[in-house]
């Protein structure tokens, strides 16, 4: 099969998945958002880079955004949310971040593939995406990519889809972000 042939089926698969996400599950995730006073993200391998680009975004727009484990990162508050990217739902890292974020009066957000997870169970705000996580148990979702990609890619748009309901709901534009990239490049 040719590359650009496989890039068809990916695109297939993403298109797909927009049909399995819950506005109402995306919704909550933004309104929680916006009632935070800072927001933290965090994720583990592939799903913490998209978590990373997210909270790039988020900083974008002028919110107090941190990504958990950078030097730079304050302490989680009551008032916080804390947003998790998980296929599983149970990366162990990840439940100990949850589990500190609600003993300390945190909101916990989860976007992952089992909302019955341990993070799941944990989290106030859960979202439910497709894919197949990369150990292959069974999440009654097919892919023709490897591991846990179709999930990755889909969080990543979705963290995106975020952003622009969030631009929205805060009458942002483009033109108002760009004012805060980076000019140190």
């Amino acid at each position: 099969m040719q590359t650009t042939q496989y890039l068809v089926k990916i695109i297939k698969e993403l298109h797909r998945s927009v049909d399995v996400i819950a506005d109402e599950e995306a919704e909550k995730l933004v309104d929680g958002i916006l009632q935070s006073k800072k927001i933290f993200v965090a994720g583990a391998g592939r799903s913490g880079f998209m978590a990373k680009s997210f909270a790039m975004r988020m900083m974008h727009m002028g919110l107090n955004t941190y990504v958990v484990g950078e030097t730079v990162t304050p302490n989680l508050e009551k008032g916080d949310i804390l947003i998790i990217g998980s296929g599983s739902g149970e990366t162990k890292s990840l439940v100990s971040m949850a589990e500190k974020a609600k003993s300390l009066d945190g909101t916990v957000a989860v976007v992952t593939i089992f909302p019955e997870s341990t993070i799941g169970q944990l989290a106030d705000i859960v979202v439910k995406l497709p894919g197949s996580p990369k150990d292959k148990s069974d999440s009654g979702y097919k892919t023709i990519q490897p591991m846990g990609s179709l999930f990755e890619q889909t969080l990543l748009l979705f963290y995106d889809a975020v952003i622009l309901r969030f631009m929205e709901k805060k009458g942002l534009d483009s033109a108002t972000m760009f004012g805060r990239h980076a000019n140190l490049e």
